[in-house]
């Protein structure tokens, strides 16, 4: 049961499309919050922090909007997957369904709200007449390990939130001391340089810069990207493996 890919496949497109219609069915303007929810915070955050950055930031809206995307990403992908298991528990319970599916499938969701917001991203160029590079095309690899990352990330999450519902509150937590941890909205350069090797530590830093790279027309820093990518297939590595071994145990749990 399952065991096909193409079982699979339709499986996890009907898991993203149910994802889709009931986080909009009750909302008037539906999808299209996905367009005005980092619009909105770029306008807010931009009448706030340009004022104390602008001047050391070229072009500050399309500067942050970039890492918003990022991190939203990350932060509500890795969420949605380490809350996976719980909110199907009843259906897990009654019908045998691969469990990692659920997982995979709320970061595919994610990735597509992801993708929509790039046309916002676009637009705010657009507008305040940035200049598309053409190293905006490196971006698919920064891009690249972050999906992988995400995945990885998000298994080990639905593995531990499954056994202890108390990481879903220290993994809010995280993220929060996270965010300031990513330079999302304000230069690295305002760090102390002790602190900023810190910063380079952190892999979802080192997708938003390399990303910022991209879209400002620098090519990005390899040594970061090579650093994502070990930290992302390391993250994948071990969620699959913890996935392999407490697969069949995670319907107990719940």
């Amino acid at each position: 049961m399952f065991d096909t890919f193409s079982e699979k496949k339709f499986l996890l497109k009907e898991l993203v499309k149910r994802n889709l219609t009931s986080k909009y069915k009750d909302s008037v303007l539906g999808i299209l919050w996905s367009f005005f929810n980092p619009l909105l915070t770029m306008l807010v955050f931009t009448a706030i922090f340009s004022m104390l950055f602008g001047r050391n930031i070229e072009n500050y809206p399309v500067y942050y909007l970039a890492g918003r995307l990022v991190f939203d990403f990350y932060n509500q992908g890795t969420k949605g997957a380490m809350n996976s298991i719980r909110r199907n528990a009843n259906l897990l319970k009654k019908i045998y369904v691969p469990k990692n599916m659920f997982a995979i499938s709320a970061v595919c969701y994610e990735f597509v709200n992801f993708l929509i917001s790039f046309v916002i991203l676009f637009a705010v160029m657009i507008i305040t007449g940035a200049t598309f590079h053409i190293t905006l095309i490196y971006s698919v690899i920064p891009l690249l390990f972050l999906v992988i990352l995400i995945f990885g990330v998000g298994l080990i999450l639905a593995v531990c939130n499954t056994y202890f519902s108390d990481i879903g509150y220290l993994y809010n937590v995280f993220t929060l001391v996270l965010l300031y941890a990513s330079a999302m909205f304000y230069p690295i350069e305002v760090v102390p340089a002790k602190v900023q090797i810190i910063f380079t530590l952190n892999p979802v830093y080192c997708a938003m810069s390399c990303f910022r790279q991209c879209v400002y027309g620098v090519v990005p820093d390899w040594s970061m990207i090579l650093y994502l990518a070990a930290f992302a297939l390391t993250a994948l590595g071990i969620g699959i493996l913890l996935f392999n071994i407490y697969e069949k145990k995670l319907a107990l749990e719940l």
